[in-house]
């Protein structure tokens, strides 16, 4: 019956060994653990970023398909008028002093 103890003994100590490395060895559950979380959170990220160059893919072929797209960038970002157009700044007088001298309700000509 010794022998039988002492196989019994290593093959528990085997077991344990094995046991081990599966919960903290590499490549173990913890790890495993650890990559799904990253996996999730990269995920939700190229979620996003798709969603963002599905948007500047949309705005890119409108304003190669037609011109309003950028006129109203133009107008918008550049503050371009088309020819024949008057521009009227209208100035809140209690957010700014009038600079030209004129009464504070009324827009300064713009060049």
């Amino acid at each position: 019956m010794t022998s039988m103890r002492v196989l019994l003994l290593i093959l528990a100590l085997l077991l344990a060994a094995l046991q081990a490395k599966l919960w903290y060895g590499s490549g173990g559950q913890r790890e495993v653990a650890a990559l799904k979380v990253q996996v999730a959170t990269q995920t939700a990220e190229n979620r996003k970023l798709q969603a963002r160059n599905d948007a500047l893919a949309a705005e890119v072929a409108d304003l190669k398909a037609g011109g309003e797209a950028v006129e109203e960038r133009a107008r918008s970002e550049l503050g371009m008028v088309k020819p024949g157009e008057t521009f009227y700044r209208v100035i809140d007088g209690a957010q700014a002093a009038p600079a030209s001298g004129a009464p504070a309700g009324e827009a300064a000509p713009q060049p």
